[in-house]
C-alpha cells in the first residue's frame, strides 16, 4: 500500500470510477489512510463518525446487535466496499456496528469533504439520496427484528414505528391492518390477532371504535 499514491488508490474504488482527473485528484488529496487491527471497530452503532471509510484490502462485518448484546450480521465487506455514507447523508447515528474480521486499511473522507461530492441539498437529487437512506435504515431495522425478535417484540416494534405523537400520546391513526402487520413482521395473522389481543387485554395498546389504536404504556421491543 505504501508504494500507491492517493490518487492511485482511490482509481481502484469503484465508487469514485466515474469521478474526473480534477475530482478523483481533489478526493486524493483529502483523504487519509488508517489500519485497523483485527476486531477493532470501524463504526459502532448508535454512534456518528462523521466519516466515509473505503475499504483498500482486509475484511469486516457489519453487524447490529440488541439490547442483549445478540448479533445479526447484515453484510461482509471486501475490498472497494464503503461505510459511513447514510450517517453523513442524513446526520444520523449509524445504524449498525462494523467490525474488521482481519487487519483491515481503510481510506477515510471527512464529512466536509465528502459534502462537496453530493448535489446540492436542495436539489431533486439529494431528496431522493435521503429517500433512499431511509428507506436503508428501516430495511436494517426489519432485518434485526425478523433475526432478534419474537413475535410480540417484531409487534411492538412495528407498532412504535407507526405512532405518530400527539400531546405525549402515541396513537396510529387509521385501522391497524392484522393481515399487513403479519405480512411485516414475518408470522400468520392469528399469531398477530393473539398479540393484538393480549396487548390490549393488559391495558398496552387500546383500539378506538374508528380502528385507530392507542399506545398507553410503554411497549417493550426488544
Amino acid at each position: 500500500m505504501a508504494m500507491l499514491s492517493n490518487l492511485d488508490l482511490i482509481r481502484r474504488v469503484p465508487l469514485f470510477s466515474l469521478l474526473t482527473t480534477d475530482q478523483a485528484q481533489s478526493i486524493a488529496d483529502s483523504v487519509v489512510k488508517r489500519r485497523f487491527k483485527r476486531g477493532e471497530l470501524i463504526v459502532e452503532q448508535g454512534t456518528k463518525s462523521n466519516a466515509l471509510f473505503i475499504l483498500l484490502n482486509g475484511r469486516a462485518r457489519v453487524l447490529t446487535a440488541d439490547s442483549r448484546g445478540r448479533e445479526v450480521i447484515l453484510a461482509v465487506l471486501q475490498n472497494g466496499d464503503y461505510v459511513g455514507e447514510m450517517s453523513l447523508i442524513d446526520n444520523e447515528p449509524h445504524s449498525a456496528t462494523v467490525r474488521a474480521e482481519v487487519q483491515t486499511d481503510m481510506l477515510v473522507l471527512g464529512r466536509n469533504e465528502f459534502a462537496r461530492c453530493l448535489p446540492d441539498s436542495s436539489s431533486l437529487s439529494y431528496a431522493i439520496l435521503r429517500g433512499l437512506v431511509a428507506r436503508l435504515r428501516s430495511a436494517d431495522r426489519q432485518i434485526e427484528s425478523l433475526a432478534l425478535l419474537d413475535v410480540y417484540g417484531r409487534v411492538a416494534r412495528t407498532l412504535l414505528d407507526m405512532a405518530e405523537e400527539e400531546k405525549g400520546v402515541k396513537i396510529i391513526r387509521g385501522k391497524v391492518s392484522r393481515q399487513d402487520m403479519a405480512k411485516v413482521v414475518g408470522a400468520s395473522r392469528e399469531m398477530v390477532s393473539r398479540v393484538m389481543k393480549d396487548l390490549e387485554d393488559k391495558g398496552v395498546i387500546e383500539t378506538l371504535e374508528n380502528g385507530s389504536v392507542v399506545i398507553k404504556e410503554r411497549l417493550q421491543h426488544d
